[in-house]
């Protein structure tokens, strides 16, 4: 009896609902969602990116920052442990607002690992 009850006044409020037709120049624009909210042009560059985890990949506590290049790598050149490669990970993922999935972190090992990722991700802010 309820679910009738319920129906009922779907109906009502269906019958009585009007959605204005679409204009014709919102054609272009709602027929792709997705590309509404992105564009390519929102991405960030390489040198940009490149530029930004150099620096936070600087300013960790300990690290030379004369041996900080896009090459290098973090325990190798750097004298990091496993513990500041997760730490530095961490601060990449609130410098570009985005999260690393843990097993995309575990891979990123060294500056380009970690420049070549970010570079790719659609979100990378």
């Amino acid at each position: 009896m309820a679910a009738l009850a319920a129906a009922g006044w779907r109906s009502a409020v269906l019958r009585r609902l009007r959605v204005p037709p679409r204009a014709p120049w919102m054609a272009a624009t709602w027929s792709s969602p997705i590309r509404f909210f992105s564009s390519p042009d929102d991405h960030i560059d390489k040198q940009e990116v490149v530029d930004r985890v150099l620096s936070v990949v600087r300013s960790y506590p300990g690290v030379d920052s004369s041996k900080v290049t896009p090459e290098c790598h973090f325990q190798q050149d750097l004298g990091l442990d496993s513990l500041d490669t997760v730490e530095i990970v961490l601060a990449l993922e609130e410098e570009f607002k985005l999260e690393i999935p843990d097993k995309e972190a575990d891979k990123i090992d060294s500056c380009g690992v970690a420049i070549e990722y970010i570079s790719s991700h659609p979100m990378a802010g």
